[in-house]
């Protein structure tokens, strides 16, 4: 990298492309947490999702054991989480909840942002992050970042 280039992309994020009744826009394992949670899947596509977020759980800190307050609406309004592109062996993993929400119907997209918004935990994979603000009678500000296609074409 040359002196004075922008940084590459650090943050990583899968999320619906609808908003919750909550007003945020939920992320890859909320999305099939809730398919699980409704009792959509197939018997293997439960095997798969259950297998999958006890890998997750193992693999890295549940950021509302750090902090219980981390996702609070009030103290931290719309935060949500972000791998670090640099955490490989996590979104390595993402591609299968990916196709769960494929043959579901569960439209999502893929977020890249160097900035996410102001950083309220950070681990060593991933960052929780509560959007910026904008303008007055601007809609709700979502994640600050750039789609990128979550599909390859």
């Amino acid at each position: 990298m040359t002196a004075g280039a922008p940084d590459a992309v650090r943050y990583v994020r899968f999320q619906g492309t609808r908003r919750s009744p909550r007003g945020h826009f939920p992320g890859v394992f909320a999305l099939a947490n809730g398919l699980a949670r409704q009792g959509l899947l197939t018997a293997s596509e439960h095997r798969f999702w259950r297998a999958a977020n006890d890998w997750y759980d193992a693999a890295y800190p549940n950021p509302s054991d750090t902090d219980p307050l981390v996702y609070d609406p009030v103290v931290n309004p719309g935060a949500v989480a972000w791998f670090k592109s640099t955490a490989g062996h996590l979104l390595a993993r993402v591609p299968p909840y990916l196709a769960l929400l494929d043959a579901h119907g569960v439209p999502y997209e893929r977020l890249e942002s160097a900035d996410p918004g102001r950083i309220v935990y950070e681990d060593e994979v991933q960052v929780v992050a509560v959007p910026r603000e904008r303008a007055a009678g601007a809609p709700p500000a979502g994640p600050a970042g750039t789609a990128v296609p979550a599909r390859p074409d």
